[in-house]
């Protein structure tokens, strides 16, 4: 389980397609306590460390991605230095700062407005059909891994504000107008649909 706290902005350093699917290296910094099997979330997608390296001057870690990953995510179109959001998962005692994200996108929406607005940024996002109802206004949504709040949702778009440590410290400030970004609903939201559909 993640919280939807970006720890870093890593850059992919090598990009390898195979007959099965894609294989990321991942530049991160600081993250020395990598290991065989670990969950990371990478711009939202929970994935697998396969291998990695703490002890050179730049840490780094691979994760492999299914064909259904790719063809689910836009990490299929990812290329050698762009960035991502990377967050390890949360441990049994860590502090709950975000909220319950696991890292298994439900889709791929796209940035359709960016606004300044004093200090802060407010970012739109095109809501995908079906998903509708998932978003309400002020309710939690996790958009490449970053844990957000709903500032308004209205007709097929709905709004983020974004403070500048959130805006500097992970890629949004890399996005423009049309970018892909990973959209995952509350799972909350999901387990309630599924205990009152019996009810409806």
């Amino acid at each position: 389980m993640f919280t939807g706290i970006v720890e870093d902005t890593g850059t992919v350093r090598e990009r390898t397609e195979t007959e099965d699917g894609l294989r990321l290296r991942i530049a991160v910094d600081g993250f020395d306590d990598l290991h065989h099997g670990q969950s990371i979330s990478v711009s939202g997608v929970c994935l697998t460390v396969e291998e990695y390296d703490d002890d050179d001057a730049e840490d780094w870690f691979e994760v492999f991605l299914a064909s259904e990953t790719v063809a689910k995510t836009y990490l299929g179109d990812i290329r050698e230095g762009d960035p991502v959001n990377v967050e390890r998962a949360m441990p049994a005692d860590g502090r709950f700062d975000g909220h319950v994200v696991q890292g298994h996108v439900d889709t791929v929406t796209e940035v359709t407005a960016i606004e300044r607005v004093g200090e802060d940024w407010r970012f739109t996002f095109s809501i995908p059909e079906g998903h509708e109802d998932y978003l309400v206004d002020k309710g939690s949504v996790t958009l490449d891994g970053i844990s957000l709040t709903v500032a308004e949702k209205r007709g097929e778009e709905f709004d983020v504000a974004i403070i500048p440590t959130t805006y500097e410290l992970t890629t949004l400030s890399e996005k423009a107008v049309g970018d892909p970004v990973h959209l995952e609903v509350d799972v909350i939201a999901k387990y309630v649909e599924n205990m009152i559909d019996g009810y409806a």
